[in-house]
């Protein structure tokens, strides 16, 4: 730990567990709530304990034990003896008392409920830094645990990696109840004697009953509007108490010192090592269900990727498929037992790279869908535009059927000849401007149009593809530029959660029945549907900001920041299957957004593998 300024120095055993750049963020923390919480004071003559002769001289004291030299002073000058003792300047034996080896004890515990997740706990890594150094330096023993743990298991007596580690997983939904604090008092003997035990958590601890004559540190977030700051209350049970305000680090540095702080930064390969780099990524999309991401690259190949449950999760090599030269992309899905499939144009032949499952009967007494039995010629999407996806659903006997959509505004049926292995492209639908897969069902979104004849309509239409048929749901917005998104409770029963332009400005929102709508300014981009960490229950419409770097979850009610990145952002979507938010960077990175968690949950840079 070379690099860490000299002020630092004290805690440098316990900063060295961090990578440099994480102890050198987490240092100032330390310094600060250090100072706060102050010295582990020594036992003095007060405290008592089995007297064991003298240690060194005093000021103070009876004149039993004033040293023999002064008492010259009344034989030679009393006068002088007299001054020297009303200034205090008299010499006398200072009594040595011999204390029991570790009585002294430091105990700490934290609360890991609802209150405390996310940045405060940036705080308690700090304070168990902060209170283990303080038991060393003063010769005591310390002891540490989750409030929320069982005390049969145990406390920590030190803070190491794998210690910490437990303390990061260690969440819990539910606040520190009294029980529990009794039961940790009883574990750890804190009744006993005279302790120097903290609480740390919210203000609420202090209505515990059982945390009467407990230090305690109160940690909460600062409520403003662009504000990112923990404000930590330090109050000891003996001393008055202390506030510190803690400006929290930049988002990056507080996701890794929340979910992985131990992980050392990657070190680049020589430069005269072969390094195979991918294909930099053009664009990228979810896949029809929402949980894998289809990435497009910049050489024609597709692959789909797993999206990580965490920061900490391994994501396996993405399943890729290239098509051989001379064949164009038109659209690429991943089923949630068939994998991967593409289809390709090769001159005037449709080429489909995947196996679509066998027919399980030949039966075909009826159709879900109407159409021409003529195949049309569909263009390839133009250059720069993405591809369209591949959707799968099945018929009442059984069969598979896939639809591709996204590509001039219309939902076409992929068929292949039995016989002959041709591919075949018939148009079911027109003015479609949105499809997924939600429940298994494949929805999408029509312009206002007549479902069927003698029907008139002005709205937008909600179409869910069952077995046997189509079903066509009047929603009555004026627009049909649509969004399916995730919610994560209850929703839409046919579309989840749906977003839906009404008019320029105006998005209208389908969830469990009733309908808000939404008004943005006209400058944002929409690239979404869902929800945040800060109001779980809020749906809202996401966008882009006017400065194409801010994106925003815009609901009924307010308007959260999501994030702020740090280059331009040339493409964003939203998952309608996980709380996932990505994006494209104008340099070509590629960043996912936990949008239930907040926080950055995977980011490639441009030219990785994957």
């Amino acid at each position: 730990m070379s690099a860490l300024p000299p002020a630092l120095r004290p805690w440098a055993s316990q900063l060295s567990l961090f990578p440099d750049e994480l102890a050198l963020h987490l240092g100032p923390y330390v310094a600060r709530l250090s100072a706060a919480v102050g010295a582990l004071r020594p036992r003095s003559e007060t405290d008592g304990g089995e007297p064991q002769g003298y240690d060194g001289l005093s000021r103070r004291g009876t004149y039993e034990r004033l040293l023999i030299s002064e008492w010259l002073w009344a034989l030679e000058a009393p006068d002088e003896l007299v001054r020297r003792a009303a200034f205090g300047e008299l010499s006398f034996l200072k009594p040595a008392f011999r204390q029991p080896q570790g009585a002294r004890r430091t105990v700490a515990l934290l609360d890991a409920g609802p209150d405390q997740l996310g940045a405060p706990r940036i705080a308690h890594l700090a304070l168990l830094i902060v209170l283990s150094r303080r038991a060393e330096a003063a010769g005591a023993a310390f002891s540490w645990a989750v409030l929320q743990a069982d005390p049969s298991k145990g406390a920590f007596s030190e803070v190491t990696e794998a210690a910490l580690n437990t303390w990061l997983s260690a969440r819990d939904l539910q606040p520190p109840t009294d029980e529990r604090l009794a039961a940790w008092r009883e574990a750890l003997s804190l009744d006993a004697g005279p302790e120097d035990a903290w609480l740390v958590g919210d203000a609420r601890l202090a209505r515990l009953p059982k945390a009467s004559g407990l230090s305690r540190v109160e940690v909460s977030e600062v409520l403003a509007v662009g504000a990112r700051q923990l404000t930590v209350d330090v109050r000891p049970a003996s001393r008055p108490a202390r506030s510190v305000v803690l400006e929290l680090p930049p988002p990056d540095t507080s996701v890794r010192l929340l979910r992985d702080p131990f992980q050392k930064p990657r070190i680049a390969p020589p430069a005269d090592r072969p390094v195979n780099l991918t294909a930099p990524l053009r664009t990228f999309a979810f896949s029809a269900d929402g949980k894998r991401l289809m990435l497009y690259r910049e050489d024609g190949s597709v692959g789909a990727m797993a999206i990580p449950h965490s920061v900490r999760a391994t994501v396996p090599k993405a399943r890729r498929v290239t098509p051989p030269p001379g064949q164009t992309l038109m659209g690429a899905g991943w089923r949630h037992n068939g994998g991967l499939i593409v289809l390709t144009r090769r001159g005037g032949e449709y080429v489909l790279h995947g196996k679509v499952r066998g027919l399980v009967s030949d039966k075909r007494e009826s159709e879900v869908f109407h159409f021409e039995k003529a195949s049309v010629d569909v263009e390839p999407p133009v250059k720069g535009a993405p591809p369209g996806r591949l959707l799968s659903c099945h018929d009442a006997n059984g069969n598979e059927r896939l639809l591709l959509a996204g590509v001039d505004d219309s939902l076409y049926l992929v068929e292949q000849d039995r016989t002959s292995r041709r591919i075949s492209l018939f148009r079911v639908a027109s003015g479609v401007t949105a499809a997924a897969e939600v429940g298994r069902k494949v929805v999408y979104m029509t312009r206002p149009t007549s479902p069927s004849p003698g029907t008139e309509s002005t709205g937008g239409w909600l179409c869910v593809v069952e077995k046997d048929c189509v079903r066509h749901l009047p929603l009555g917005t004026e627009d049909s530029r649509a969004y399916f998104g995730f919610m994560g409770g209850p929703a839409h029963p046919d579309a989840g959660l749906l977003a839906v332009r009404h008019q320029r400005g105006l998005w209208r929102l389908f969830g469990t029945g009733d309908t808000k709508d939404v008004s943005l300014p006209t400058d944002m981009r929409v690239v979404g549907v869902g929800t945040c960490r800060e109001a779980p229950n809020d749906a809202g419409v996401l966008a882009l900001d006017a400065d194409r770097r801010t994106l925003w979850l815009v609901s009924p009610q307010a308007r959260y920041r999501l994030m702020v990145s740090w280059e331009e952002v040339v493409y964003a979507e939203a998952s309608h299957g996980m709380p996932v938010l990505g994006w494209v960077l104008k340099g070509g990175g590629l960043v996912l957004s936990n949008l239930r968690e907040g926080g950055i949950l995977y980011q490639a840079l441009p030219g990785a593998a994957g």
